[in-house]
């Protein structure tokens, strides 16, 4: 059976097998990706939220080294890395893990989108893709951290579903102080 020819309209990607918008598993060719996407989501997530200094501390390449062992060498069979596509082009990831102390909840340690590419889907693709896995994997909750005054993510999740349970933790950024909120939802 013969195949039509390519269309030749505004969806033609010259011969590119590539779905317009996709999260799959990250492979560690991601990972230089994934650790600049980190950076500038933090930069531009961050400007006024993070001391300059944390923000300049920022390291995309350390990031990088991070996500592809975690990639290639997960802990568990629990800790997933996901990537989120436009075509061809990486522009976010989301990092699963158990969250310590309890199995029934799973906890997103990552879900970042490149500026560039905010607001067109990809963070809800990947937070959807991540609570299919949780559920396949036995989670009956899932959390996220926010830091303290990121209003755009409180307000993603909140969409989402998610809200804050009361639990705080504070990060070391670079000898900042970061303060964090941890949001949570029933699967």
């Amino acid at each position: 059976m013969d195949l039509p020819p390519p269309s030749s309209g505004p969806a033609d990607h010259h011969g590119d097998l590539h779905a317009d918008v996709s999260v799959r598993p990250s492979v560690a060719g991601d990972a230089p990706a994934l650790g600049l996407i980190q950076a500038r989501a933090w930069r531009a997530a961050h400007a006024t939220t993070l001391p300059g200094t944390a923000l300049d501390a920022l390291d995309a390449d350390g990031f990088a080294q991070a996500w592809r062992s975690a990639i290639t060498s997960p802990p568990s069979a629990k800790h997933r890395m996901l990537t989120a596509c436009d075509g061809p082009q990486v522009v976010g990831f989301a990092a699963l893990a158990p969250a310590p102390r309890t199995e029934e909840t799973g906890e997103i340690v990552a879900l970042e989108v490149d500026p560039d590419h905010a607001r067109a889907g990809h963070g809800s693709r990947l937070l959807a893709a991540c609570t299919d896995i949780l559920r396949k994997t036995g989670a009956t909750h899932v959390r996220a951290w926010v830091v303290e005054g990121d209003d755009a993510r409180s307000a993603f999740l909140a969409t989402a579903g998610l809200e804050p349970i009361g639990v705080r933790r504070v990060l070391d950024v670079a000898g900042a102080q970061v303060r964090e909120e941890a949001w949570s939802a029933l699967l």
